[in-house]
């Protein structure tokens, strides 16, 4: 029986306007299936026109200025509509989706839903429930003592995967997918009893105790910053803290 790292994978992710999932905004975003691996990926790709400015300091990452999307990126709505409805097929597929950070990509795409779509992602996997892998987590609990970062570059350095054209939607998502991969087969005799599934729920319990490690750490340096549990999607704020 094949493992699932050696298996169907697909892949997301986004870049975009900023770093707060509440209120910044996708500028693109890419999934990314492939059916084994040496096998040939497809990717799909979105160009997003936020409709709100770009700050300089995520166009030096990303490089996609104010410019070039509002001349080439389509509006929010359809594209959101797309997206969600490229992961629910992911999912009624049965095949995991990789995404690193997990709470970060998706939590922002449910947000963008909400204010284009007056929809959650929560809707979209109702028939199929989403599994996902998030290289962050599953390297963060399978060799906790390691130091160092844990970025997507530290990841696939430390893994030996290739990363091209870093901070493309579709490089990265790729990039995670194999990603992925090198982690399963490094820690095969943990991962590889277990089903994406019951990876997933595990997943959220990992990245529970991760959280309060760290706010203990944050704690104990005297840092004011609130760190949250939720894996893979955070919930919605209430209105009056939105």
């Amino acid at each position: 029986m094949t493992c699932w790292y050696e298996g169907p994978l697909a892949a997301f992710d986004t870049e975009t306007t900023g770093v707060d999932v509440e209120t910044d905004r996708i500028v693109s975003a890419a999934v990314v299936v492939q059916d084994a691996p040496g096998f040939r990926p497809r990717v799909t790709r979105w160009l997003v026109n936020p409709g709100v400015p770009v700050p300089a300091a995520a166009t030096e990452v990303h490089g996609l200025t104010d410019d070039h999307l509002q001349r080439n990126g389509r509006w929010p709505a359809p594209v959101m509509h797309e997206i969600a409805e490229a992961l629910a097929e992911q999912a009624a597929a049965g095949r995991p989706l990789v995404v690193m950070n997990a709470p970060f990509d998706l939590t922002l795409l449910d947000r963008e839903l909400r204010r284009h779509r007056a929809s959650s992602l929560d809707r979209w996997f109702e028939a199929s429930p989403l599994q996902v892998l998030d290289p962050r987590v599953l390297d963060k609990h399978l060799d906790r003592y390691r130091k160092g970062r844990r970025t997507l570059t530290d990841l696939c350095a430390h893994y030996e995967v290739d990363l091209e054209a870093a901070h493309d939607a579709g490089a990265d998502a790729l990039a995670s997918l194999n990603l992925v991969r090198a982690v399963g087969r490094r820690f095969a005799a943990r991962l590889e009893r277990l089903s994406p599934a019951e990876l997933h729920a595990l997943q959220a319990v990992w990245h529970a105790a991760q959280a309060r490690g760290l706010q203990a750490w944050f704690a104990r340096s005297g840092t004011f910053e609130a760190v949250d549990p939720a894996w893979p999607l955070r919930p919605e704020l209430p209105a009056a803290a939105a």
